[in-house]
């Protein structure tokens, strides 16, 4: 059965923490689900565990030098996955918590040179390039990006759950942002939040790579603008 990374963006982290518990009790592993949260002007440093409030002393997630901070914290937790968010410095997108899955892209921990950054690690997960660009900008930008490693038979619940507990358009964010003169993205991209990644994605284990033209692999599926708030 093919997973799928589906990836969504809210406004508010309480909103995407929701979203998290929800599908959390729906039955999705911790170990399948991600988020990250820009943490400008540190204001998401008292939903730290403490463990990783202790690391704080030790590295400076501000500087925006690379990722770096609590790579052990976030990318595991115990109780759940906000038990385990930790603190990193992505380059070009600053300092954020974040915890799950997709920190092993961002920091290269566990799988060599696959880092890239956010921009590397959506791109890697199944996103194009100009969804990743438009995630990453949401994140930069202040808000907290939420991605979930779905099979077919859940992927529809978890869309449901993403949409329900506040997640925006991207595809009309991001003509916002270019009215202020933001060049990333490609005009007129749909919002995406649903892409299958089962033919190639490195991250998601027991899958392997397929050709381009094997009819059993799904094209990615995308959610119409009007379905997100």
């Amino acid at each position: 059965m093919a997973a799928r990374a589906i990836t969504a963006l809210f406004d508010d982290y309480e909103e995407a923490a929701k979203a998290v518990d929800r599908i959390e009790a729906e039955g999705v592993p911790h170990a399948d689900i991600a988020i990250v949260a820009s943490n400008e002007g540190e204001r998401h440093l008292g939903r730290l565990p403490p463990v990783a409030s202790a690391s704080r002393q030790e590295s400076d997630a501000a500087d925006g030098a690379g990722a770096g901070a609590t790579v052990g914290t976030v990318l595991g937790g115990g109780a759940g996955l906000l038990a385990g968010l930790g603190l990193l410095a992505i380059p070009g997108v600053g300092p954020v918590v974040a915890a799950g899955w997709l920190v092993a892209a961002v920091t290269g921990a566990g799988i060599g040179a696959a880092a890239g950054g956010l921009l590397g690690a959506l791109t890697g997960a199944g996103l194009s390039q100009s969804d990743a660009e438009t995630y990453a900008e949401g994140v930069r930008r202040g808000g907290t990006l939420v991605t979930v490693r779905a099979e077919d038979d859940r992927a529809d619940r978890v869309m449901s759950l993403l949409r329900k507990s506040g997640s925006i358009d991207l595809d009309e964010r991001a003509q916002g942002w270019r009215a202020q003169g933001w060049t990333g993205g490609t005009v007129g991209a749909a919002a995406s939040t649903v892409h299958d990644v089962a033919s190639s994605d490195p991250l998601v284990p027991g899958t392997e790579p397929r050709p381009a033209t094997d009819p059993e692999t799904a094209p990615p599926t995308r959610l119409p603008p009007g379905g997100i708030r």
